[in-house]
């Protein structure tokens, strides 16, 4: 547990609202967001992955979850079929099946190193496999319900779960110890997602908040965004959190003030819990659609620049390429599948 919670002062509709107009907004944007200056910035529309370039099959039933590795080379899947899967998505390869779960795989992780990756799923537990031989090096137990998100630290040496028993756990990759170094329960309903820094543990939860928690000082600071959040993402220079909702809205927060910088209407979010993400140079937002299409949108005017049908069914994954203009798609309809320019 951690020492003290604090809320951050509320406008009437419970976050500080940033002034939307064309000139104070994106000066407020390109300080926060360095990645959207310069050519990146002004990136044609036509340079967004759109182009269906492999599709990935191979699961029996929805696809929950598809993520790239830290260099974007590879990916892995998981579903209702209970297997985790790794590909080549760039040469539509199918490398390995990865088995032990008893149950639905919601989610997947690889550390930078690509040696190592997490699991975790309807079977309420956390696996740690070795991805060279396939081989479950350790289960973690503790979390009371679904366990729905897990990410590895920078360092690879705890996992931090996300669950369904209102609760963040934290697990020390290196011990031989399976029960939690850290238990995070000041939730008040089911949590969806995790995000992590060197200092902090970031989670996204039903009950309409987004929580930061310092694990230097033992600080809790919450947001509510008023509506269930089913999905954060954070920017790729760190400041900024993409918080999907299940208004159907995505919403961009300043992670220093708590500002709600940009909202992104359009797509379909209401029922299922969906992936959303920022481009490789934070110039655009993407998410699917409970109606299979993806979309993207312009990240200060909020503007949809790209919409397109993807799949047959919903989307429950997005993963953007670290470096190059592609992405990773997942969907009820049991495939991934892999866009470029």
């Amino acid at each position: 547990m951690l020492g003290s919670t604090s809320k951050r002062p509320k406008s009437k509709n419970g976050l500080y609202i940033a002034h939307l107009n064309k000139t104070e907004f994106p000066h407020q944007c390109l300080r926060l967001l360095p990645g959207c200056q310069g050519k990146d910035r002004n990136m044609s529309v036509s340079d967004l992955p759109r182009k269906e370039a492999n599709v990935l099959k191979g699961h029996e039933g929805a696809v929950l979850a598809a993520r790239f590795n830290s260099d974007g080379n590879y990916c892995l899947s998981c579903g209702k079929d209970r297997t985790i899967r790794l590909w080549n998505p760039h040469r539509g390869i199918h490398i390995k099946t990865y088995k032990s779960h008893g149950r639905e795989v919601r989610d997947v992780h690889v550390t930078p190193d690509n040696s190592k990756l997490c699991s975790c799923g309807g079977d309420r537990q956390i696996f740690y496999w070795d991805v060279s031989t396939g081989r479950v090096i350790r289960k973690f137990r503790g979390h009371d319900g679904e366990v729905n998100a897990v990410k590895f630290n920078e360092y690879a040496s705890v996992v931090v779960s996300a669950g369904y028993d209102r609760s963040l756990r934290a697990w020390d990759c290196r011990s031989h110890n399976t029960e939690p170094i850290q238990i995070i329960d000041s939730f008040l309903d089911t949590v969806m997602s995790v995000c992590l820094t060197n200092t902090e543990i970031i989670g996204g939860s039903v009950d309409g908040t987004v929580r930061t928690f310092d694990i230097r000082i033992g600080r809790e600071i919450s947001d509510d965004l008023g509506q269930p959040v089913n999905c954060i993402s954070m920017s790729n220079d760190g400041n900024c959190i993409l918080a999907s909702c299940l208004d159907s809205t995505l919403r961009l927060l300043d992670r220093s003030t708590g500002e709600l910088l940009q909202e992104y209407k359009g797509h379909a979010c209401k029922s299922y819990k969906m992936d959303c993400c920022l481009t490789n140079t934070d110039a655009h937002v993407t998410s699917g659609s409970e109606d299979g299409s993806i979309f993207f949108w312009d990240l200060v005017d909020a503007s949809v620049v790209s919409k397109f049908q993807a799949h047959a069914s919903v989307v429950t994954s997005v993963s953007y390429h670290p470096k190059d203009n592609c992405l990773i798609t997942s969907s009820v309809d049991g495939t991934v599948r892999v866009w470029k320019t």
